[in-house]
């Protein structure tokens, strides 16, 4: 069996959007999982492919980050990540994320920033225990700062922050 971290292509946006609507399928309807590939436009592997990472066992994706520097090249951000159920809690995200920061600090950023959903408490946890700080918000829910219609009307976001 081989394993190997690359960066991602764009002729792998149809395998990654197959694994979002399959793995988050056993915790979203069908039509959530359909809407959460749509935060994966192919753009993201068009502009964005040299700045992500795909980690491939035997030719098969099982698990990417999807991440881009700023043009100005002080900030990363982490845009989306995908880990196959049957490897989480491995450390896969985790090694995905340290190879993100490495790169991103070797282009000269100095940090990286993510989001995530208030009710994704596993999102919530594991950003924490990568070392994110949570950015202030206008409003509190359940103890944690949310900013309030970020992505849009009740599309409410927490939001992160870590140094390089």
């Amino acid at each position: 069996m081989t394993t190997a971290t690359r960066q991602a292509r764009v002729s792998d946006h149809p395998a990654i959007i197959d694994r979002v609507r399959t793995w988050w399928g056993d915790t979203h309807s069908p039509e959530q999982s359909r809407e959460l590939s749509m935060l994966l436009p192919k753009l993201f592997l068009q502009f964005f492919s040299g700045t992500s990472l795909v980690l491939e066992r035997d030719g098969v994706i099982d698990a990417f980050l999807i991440g881009l520097h700023s043009p100005d090249g002080r900030g990363a951000y982490v845009h989306f990540v995908g880990v196959a159920p049957e490897l989480r809690g491995q450390g896969v995200g985790r090694a995905l994320y340290q190879e993100f920061f490495r790169r991103a600090a070797a282009a000269g950023c100095k940090d990286v920033r993510a989001i995530t959903s208030p009710r994704n408490t596993r999102s919530i946890a594991f950003h924490r225990a990568m070392g994110f700080g949570l950015e202030p918000g206008d409003r509190e829910a359940d103890g944690l700062p949310v900013h309030t219609d970020y992505d849009g009307p009740g599309q409410h976001r927490v939001c992160f922050h870590r140094d390089l």
